[in-house]
């Protein structure tokens, strides 16, 4: 049970490789990559308790070593002070040009150590080992790297691709189930965003995935990542098809930051509510039929999911707020707030030509449905 999916940059290839039982080979598929019998490990504090040992000892198989640096769990952590951590640690074991550095974790570390491999020597290869579901499916795909600040989320970061990723999917069944669901959001996406059929299967198959059905995981992992290669190689720095991989993020931004980027909301519950959204307004705008919102928060519910503005625990910033939010977003081009939106499910694409009294209207009304 083992997929590969290739991703075809020139000169920047490399492959995704997706199964159980991966971090035991971790020896295996990260050796030819390097030039001594040595690999820096950097991880967060939780992961490094489940996961360490797993790959010292797949390391260890093909006589390859590790240091390892664990930082703190959580969002909080993609700031300046673990970046600076994270470089002069990297410094202090002398790593060379030519050495590899692995993120052991999430999206939070594979954002925050590929970011710092970025900028390391002006570039040092690194390997994404993603533990959590949306890692796997998301972001250790891709390039993107960064770190959020006051400004708000990712503002600060560089396309940095990894040389190689290795999702082992057996790695999911230590996840705790809100964080499994958190990472579902971002595997429902694909469905929207591009391929009507992903959607239909998830429907069918959701339930099964999130018991821990490990052919049904295998799949969707693969063809989220699928999706997201093939668009990463068309448009690597997203110039225009890319954005659409942000759907739901403009809103899911906007209350991540509303609630302080804490346990209050996941990034991957704040993509499902931000689908709900986007969805929701694309009904209002004549877009799409007044089905697929309710399609959407149908499934998502199924699932055990949060949909709305009103499954967020704790007190929200008005509607005029959220929008100024959301006008901080990486998407604003020239000034103006760019909405990914869809024609229906499985066709989003990306417009700033979207009524700001109708995006108003649309948060104040899910404000109101908290009360």
């Amino acid at each position: 049970m083992r997929e590969t999916v290739h991703v075809a940059l020139p000169g920047r290839e490399y492959d995704i490789l997706i199964g159980p039982g991966l971090l035991a080979e971790a020896g295996h598929h990260i050796g030819p990559l390097l030039r001594r019998p040595r690999v820096v490990v950097i991880s967060d504090e939780t992961v490094a308790a489940l996961h360490l040992d797993a790959l010292r000892a797949g390391l260890a198989t093909d006589g390859i070593t590790l240091e390892a640096l664990s930082l703190p769990p959580g969002e909080a952590t993609k700031c300046w002070a673990q970046l600076t951590r994270c470089v002069d640690w990297l410094l202090d074991q002398k790593v060379e040009r030519n050495d590899v550095v692995v993120a052991l974790g999430g999206g939070v570390i594979g954002d925050l150590v590929g970011f710092a491999a970025a900028i390391l020597r002006r570039g040092v290869r690194f390997v994404q080992i993603p533990t959590s579901l949306l890692a796997q499916v998301d972001s250790s795909v891709g390039g993107k790297t960064g770190i959020n600040v006051a400004q708000g989320k990712n503002l600060v970061g560089a396309f940095h691709q990894p040389s190689l990723v290795l999702a082992d999917t057996a790695v999911l069944g230590t996840l705790e189930a809100r964080d499994f669901l958190a990472g579902y959001g971002e595997v429902v996406k694909y469905g929207m965003l591009g391929d009507a059929g992903f959607f239909d299967w998830l429907e069918d198959q959701g339930p099964a995935l999130a018991a821990g059905d490990m052919a049904a995981r295998v799949e969707a992992v693969r063809r989220s990542v699928q999706m997201k290669a093939d668009i990463v190689m068309r448009d690597e720095t997203e110039q225009g098809e890319r954005a659409l991989l942000n759907l739901g993020h403009t809103f899911c931004h906007a209350l991540e930051s509303a609630t302080g980027y804490s346990n209050r909301l996941l990034h991957g519950e704040g993509v499902a509510i931000g689908c709900a959204l986007a969805f929701e307004l694309s009904a209002r705008l004549g877009l799409c039929a007044q089905e697929d919102p309710s399609r959407v928060r149908a499934h998502l519910k199924t699932m055990g999911m949060k949909t709305d503005l009103k499954d967020i625990d704790g007190d929200l910033p008005g509607a005029e707020t959220l929008l100024d939010l959301m006008g901080q977003d990486k998407k604003v081009v020239d000034g103006e707030l760019r909405f990914i939106l869809a024609r229906s499910i499985g066709d989003a694409f990306v417009t700033g030509d979207v009524p700001r009294d109708v995006v108003l209207k649309m948060l104040a009304e899910a404000l109101a449905d908290r009360r």
